[in-house]
């Protein structure tokens, strides 16, 4: 199936780890030109490493980001904009979370949820839809989560959050389509990074989340999904990019889940 993403300009947020570093790496095996949004600048310039290795005729850019902040929001794409000389696909994948039940959580906690979830997504959208609008041509990808689609224990304000994520694309998918824009979600299950890809403070997974996700626990996660395995990064990154391709051009407002079976809606 030929995808029609050569050549393409696309910004990954958040592409310096675990899913955000698959979904680079898939894009730029596919010859598009990533930039990679990074609030830790060295994860993002290892993965920019990795892209030029692939010698697939991609380029990567590293460029400052901070979702949770509009003005560095809009100077991030003004940016990559700028780099790039266009861009053709945002995919919002940075997200924040740790896995403790909804009074257990400070408000601390709960505010950097909805900061890096959801408004993380809103600024990122505002930002990128000028440029997509005056070109009459984009495809914005959001990552979300089966926890926005189905509520889940311990997450409740993550879970809200993702079903944000998912509700503001789809009113985006309806008041943008006569742009020529597509909006679409991806619902990955548990994707545990292994350590060696988690880089930086800044990364749930260096924040206690890897350890709760013991050997024990791991099998029983595995047994809550119809396939009875983990899924891998690179699996959700598929999806990423077939839902921001040609072969995609009549898809918009839809929500993939990319979880084993985990949820069947």
């Amino acid at each position: 199936m030929e995808l029609g993403l050569k050549g393409k300009n696309v910004l990954v947020t958040g592409g310096g780890n675990n899913i955000g570093r698959a979904i680079v790496l898939a894009f730029a095996a596919e010859g598009s030109n990533v930039a990679i949004a990074e609030l830790n600048h060295a994860a993002g310039k290892r993965v920019a490493a990795e892209v030029a290795a692939l010698e697939s005729g991609a380029s990567a850019i590293v460029v400052d980001a901070d979702v949770t902040d509009q003005t560095r929001t809009d100077a991030m794409m003004t940016e990559a904009i700028a780099r790039l000389g266009s861009l053709d696909v945002l995919v919002n994948n940075v997200g924040w979370t740790i896995d403790r039940l909804f009074m257990e959580k400070s408000h601390d906690e709960h505010v950097k949820e909805v900061d890096v979830n959801l408004w993380g997504a809103i600024n990122c959208i505002h930002a990128a839809l000028p440029h997509m609008i005056e070109r009459q041509s984009g495809a914005i990808v959001s990552i979300s989560s089966d926890a926005g689609r189905m509520g889940e224990y311990r997450e409740a304000v993550y879970s809200a959050c993702k079903a944000g994520v998912i509700a503001l694309s789809k009113s985006l998918a309806r008041e943008t389509g006569r742009y020529g824009l597509r909006l679409n979600m991806v619902c990955p299950g548990l994707v545990v990074p292994e350590q060696s890809e988690v880089a930086g403070t800044e990364s749930m997974w260096s924040q206690g989340m890897q350890d709760l996700f013991t050997d024990e626990v791991l099998e029983r996660v595995k047994r809550a999904y119809p396939l009875r395995r983990m899924g891998s990064a690179n699996e959700v990154a598929n999806a990423v990019v077939f839902l921001a391709s040609d072969a995609a051009s009549f898809i918009t407002g839809q929500t993939l889940s990319v979880s084993g079976g985990y949820t069947m809606m």
